[in-house]
């Protein structure tokens, strides 16, 4: 069954009807309520299309933190073959908030990288969230490494709430791993694409979006703190996250005025759960043409592209 959102609660309870309806006469045959279901499904997708034709910052929030959005894995799988995972950082354990390794896209031999929040219970937990501690990041590096070595593409699926700020996770040097990984993205020569799938959350996010080309599914959000933890801090009351989330620009929309992303990726109507194939077909053309922006861009462009991207962020200030 799908999970709707607060703001979806309406539409919930039109398709709820309809599917009543349909219930109703799968148990008599007798019944015909298909101008009646027929009427209550126009209805929600009218609904459905007024809900998503301008949606708040906040708004947008809940939808790339849906449970039922498509994560790392998922995309991985859809898009990406012989997908070989690389474990561990050489030196304290393996992460399994990050997923990474040698995979095959368009049959080109890439690097793949991402977050991995997990689907339930269960694997979110084992996942710990998607939110890395330093060893996930460390992996990463390692990957970028390799990547650099044998010069191969970098592509990154973030999806995190932020770094893990677990006691645990400072004392091995949290902030450390994560600015050796946003060094690494900087240096190796070869194209690094990210793409925003979901929630892009501070510096644990930056780790691996430090990309000649950013992209943001069209419902993503992208900042340097959750809409919560920005109005504990800015009005020390967290229900003012709407508020929050305003103020920070952190939508995808936002952010390609403000030319820290480089495109926004449309997603399906309603979000990417409700049509996850529609989304990997969508990211998988996005990653195709970015990579073909850089194709003919030696090791040294490629750094210095890379580079200037980041220098150039806020130059024209926070007008748009």
């Amino acid at each position: 069954m799908t999970q709707y959102l607060e703001f979806e609660k309406p539409l919930a309870e039109i398709e709820g009807k309809a599917e009543e309806l349909r219930a109703m006469a799968r148990t008599n045959e007798e019944m015909d309520v298909d101008d009646e279901a027929a009427a209550l499904d126009k209805k929600a997708a009218q609904l459905l299309t007024d809900l998503y034709s301008d949606l708040t910052a906040w708004r947008k929030c809940q939808v790339a933190r849906h449970p039922e959005r498509p994560h790392c894995k998922d995309y991985v799988e859809k898009l990406f073959t012989e997908y070989t995972p690389l474990a561990g950082d050489r030196n304290f354990a393996d992460d399994l908030a990050v997923m990474g390794g040698l995979a095959r896209f368009n049959d080109q031999p890439v690097v793949v990288i991402g977050h991995e929040k997990g689907s339930d219970t269960k694997s979110r937990i084992t996942h710990n969230f998607g939110m890395a501690r330093p060893e996930g990041y460390r992996k990463a590096v390692r990957l970028m490494e390799m990547a650099g070595r044998f010069g191969l593409p970098v592509i990154t699926l973030v999806d995190t709430t932020g770094a893990y700020p677990g006691k645990g996770a400072e004392e091995r040097g949290q902030s450390e791993a994560i600015a050796r990984s946003t060094q690494m993205s900087l240096k190796i020569g070869v194209p690094v694409i990210s793409v925003i799938i979901g929630e892009g959350g501070s510096g644990g996010a930056v780790a691996f979006a430090t990309a000649n080309r950013v992209a943001m599914l069209e419902h993503s959000v992208y900042s340097v703190i959750s809409p919560e933890g920005c109005a504990s801090i800015l009005w020390k009351d967290a229900e003012k996250m709407r508020e929050a989330a305003e103020a920070l620009r952190l939508t995808a929309q936002h952010l390609k005025t403000l030319e820290v992303v480089d495109r926004v990726i449309p997603e399906p109507l309603g979000g990417a759960h409700r049509d996850p194939e529609a989304s990997y077909r969508a990211v998988g053309a996005a990653i195709t043409e970015m990579l073909a922006e850089m194709k003919n861009m030696d090791a040294k462009a490629l750094i210095s592209d890379r580079r200037q991207k980041f220098l150039d962020i806020g130059s024209k200030g926070l007008a748009a």
